[in-house]
């Protein structure tokens, strides 16, 4: 479990998966007072999501996926066969990524990773609804072409962002991907996610939580 830095919002459950070999971050979002569920990033240790997921006997609504890098996508086959009516959702961008696996990286591991279409792609400022939670779909290249953030700033206070690879606690996304770009990277984090206010707590792909208010004052990256 990654370690807890900032408080979570009192409105808003979840709970934090890391699979190996990435250490990637899988989170179990869901509201406290409802069994319906969101996934977002299934990594490579689907049968460990699965287990927190039936211990508490949640029911997933839609596996969504930052981009599609394998760690982030490894483990969508294994819950749509498990949550078959569970919406897949990605950024049109990253879409290609799904299927390919010298796209989504997995091939130079020897793995090659497939996940199932999406169900649903999506595009910048979108709104979509799953497990009773509102969230905002905003563009965020750099990383990956067709990199993703959920944003919760509804009801959720301080609102959340579940940011995959792009911004991390002290640090930055990787840029020597075949379709990363650093100076894409910034303007992301700088015309996205340094817009939002500083009490926004940000749940990376990697690592353990930050708020946007201390990576525009310690990230050596991308200062604010």
């Amino acid at each position: 479990m990654a370690s807890e830095l900032v408080p979570r919002p009192s409105n808003l459950a979840f709970d934090i998966v890391v699979s190996p070999m990435f250490d990637e971050n899988c989170y179990i979002v869901r509201r406290p007072d409802s069994t319906d569920a969101v996934v977002i990033d299934p990594g490579l240790d689907p049968e460990s999501i699965q287990r927190v997921i039936t211990e508490q006997h949640l029911q997933v609504k839609a596996i969504l996926n930052t981009h599609g890098h394998s760690d982030h996508i490894a483990g969508n086959e294994f819950l749509k066969r498990c949550w078959p009516n569970a919406e897949l959702a990605i950024g049109s961008g990253d879409a290609d990524k799904l299927a390919d696996p010298v796209l989504n990286l997995s091939a130079p591991f020897g793995l090659a990773l497939i996940s199932p279409p999406a169900d649903r792609l999506l595009s910048d400022s979108e709104r979509i609804e799953y497990a009773g939670l509102e969230f905002t779909v905003r563009d965020t290249p750099g990383h990956s072409r067709g990199h993703i953030v959920f944003l919760l700033d509804t009801e959720i206070k301080p609102a959340v962002v579940f940011g995959g690879d792009v911004l991390f606690r002290e640090s930055v996304g990787r840029t020597d991907f075949p379709d990363a770009d650093p100076t894409e990277l910034a303007k992301s984090i700088k015309e996205v996610l340094y817009r939002l206010p500083d009490d926004t707590i940000v749940y990376p792909g990697h690592g353990p939580e930050t708020t946007i208010g201390y990576e525009k004052m310690h990230n050596p990256f991308v200062p604010g």
